[in-house]
């Protein structure tokens, strides 16, 4: 989760207002990666609240930062400028905070990326989170006292992962989180969870009365360390692109995880040949209206 060179010579660590990135030399060059414009929009599109596309190819009108403190929350790695999302991803996360508060005895949870001002493709780290649906929640509860910047910046979440990938690490999970993810699943707007697949077998053992919600939680590559909370489409958002809902049933049977422990999966081997690097995302190829979320004031 660290930053590349050119984000951090870029922007003040710790800052809540980073630097502007340097001036592209031809902005309008048709086969600029899109990226590098989102990247540079330190604000949000002054229009009507609006995702725009699919979660891994798209943007957001009318975004909203979550601020960065909040009376069961603090936001993490604040140079990235990611804490925005749509209204309603901010609500939900602002209703989650106080129920893991409540429910779970959390201090307050650590809320990683979210979206850039206008959304869009990232010049690091994730393919999705572009329409402003998508947060990412550490699975570290966040200390009982405020995180200087610095920390925000430079401290670790824990792994929650055996190391032979099969399981969780007992020496960092919890009871407690347990409460905190099925909370989130239990949100009306969530449409799914992503966590590793060992995460997700503690849940289906751990998993107590009431087990509907898993369902929405998914194994996916990854998530050691943190849990990811996508949002459905809002119902006015006629130009948001849903997903597939998930597969009926708690996803907690054998056959559910056959794959996720595969050797292959667990111990990839690198390909004989690597194949070629996939061209970057163009502003063309993302729905016409998010030209007009770049273009706005």
């Amino acid at each position: 989760m660290l930053l590349t060179m050119a984000i951090a010579a870029a922007q003040d660590k710790g800052s809540v207002t980073p630097k502007p990135l340097p001036a592209l030399a031809n902005p309008t060059d048709p086969a600029l990666a899109a990226k590098e414009l989102f990247a540079r929009k330190l604000s949000a599109a002054a229009l009507p609240p609006q995702p725009i596309g699919f979660y891994a190819k798209g943007c957001l009108a009318g975004g909203e930062a979550l601020p960065i403190n909040g009376e069961h929350w603090q936001v993490m790695r604040l140079s990235r400028n990611r804490n925005w999302g749509h209204p309603d991803l901010i609500a939900m996360l602002k209703r989650l905070a106080n129920v893991a508060h409540r429910d779970a005895g959390w201090p307050g949870l650590l809320i990683g990326d979210l979206s850039q001002p206008r959304g869009g493709p990232m010049l690091t780290g994730h393919a999705s989170h572009q329409v402003g649906l998508d947060a990412d929640i550490w699975l570290t509860p966040a200390p009982n006292y405020l995180l200087s910047r610095n920390e925000r910046e430079e401290m670790s979440a824990v792994m929650m992962v055996r190391s032979d990938r099969l399981d969780i690490d007992p020496a960092s999970w919890t009871p407690s989180h347990l409460p905190v993810i099925r909370a989130a699943a239990r949100q009306p707007e969530v449409d799914r969870i992503f966590v590793n697949a060992a995460i997700k077998k503690a849940l289906c053992r751990e998993a107590k009365g009431d087990r509907s919600w898993l369902g929405k939680v998914r194994p996916m590559y990854g998530h050691d360390y943190h849990f990811h909370i996508r949002i459905k489409c809002p119902a006015s958002a006629t130009d948001c692109e849903a997903q597939v809902p998930p597969p009926p049933g708690e996803g907690c049977a054998a056959e559910d995880f056959a794959y996720w422990f595969s050797d292959s999966v667990l111990h990839p081997k690198p390909p004989k040949t690597p194949p070629p690097p996939r061209p970057p995302m163009t502003l063309s190829d993302l729905p016409p209206a998010c030209r007009q979320v770049l273009q706005a004031p």
